[in-house]
């Protein structure tokens, strides 16, 4: 299908839509301006809780089974799908899109949960855990069920902050953990300075919020 064909409509009037993005814009600034955790992951100067080091010690691994459920691993599947790296990626979210015969590749497990109680995430781990492969924990540094068993297996666990919810993870060490052992380069991902110089980018979302408003009040 034709993109030329899409046409975007703003339902307001004229004037009472450039009043809108107005106050848009203003309240949108306001928000860049505060010390806002969620917008911070999304820029260069993040600093993920994971060592270089430990992507290092990463860098023969082949094959990598990511567990988890939701935010905890869309993002990642989305950047595995659109960049297609070399690395061999498998996503295990449920019991029938994964074969569980034995694989000899050279492998890890990449467990990931935000609370470290979520069912689904604990049941397919339990059936892939291999205590001579490397199995790595993503989620936060509380009392939980895969905390306790990070600390059972002696497993690298990588502390996924609290402030960050699963569906905007991308940008953090759920996303990008996954995207370094894939070949990638977080900085290439995290762009919000360059985003927030772009008229373009400002325009177009100021118009989208402004419709987005319009539309949810009829």
């Amino acid at each position: 299908m034709s993109l030329k064909r899409i046409k975007i409509k703003n339902f307001l009037p004229e004037k009472k839509s450039l009043i809108k993005e107005k106050k848009i814009l203003r309240l949108f600034e306001k928000l860049i301006n505060t010390d806002n955790q969620i917008l911070h992951s999304m820029d260069k100067s993040y600093k993920d809780t994971y060592t270089k080091n430990l992507i290092l010690s990463l860098k023969k691994i082949t094959n990598v089974n990511l567990i988890g459920m939701g935010g905890s691993a869309f993002g990642a599947r989305a950047i595995y799908n659109f960049l297609k790296p070399k690395k061999k990626f498998n996503f295990i979210d449920n019991f029938s899109n994964f074969s569980f015969k034995k694989n000899d590749r050279k492998s890890i497990n990449l467990i990931i949960s935000k609370s470290g109680n979520t069912l689904e995430t604990i049941t397919n781990s339990n059936i892939l855990f291999n205590k001579k492969k490397n199995n790595i924990f993503i989620t936060e540094n509380k009392k939980s069920y895969l905390m306790s068993l990070a600390n059972k297996l002696k497993a690298e666990v990588i502390h996924h902050n609290n402030y960050i919810g699963g569906r905007y993870s991308v940008l953090s060490e759920v996303g990008m953990l996954p995207a370094e052992l894939m070949g990638f380069k977080p900085e290439k991902f995290r762009r919000l300075n360059y985003l927030l110089k772009n008229k373009k980018f400002i325009t177009s979302l100021i118009q989208g919020v402004s419709n987005i408003l319009t539309l949810n009040k009829k």
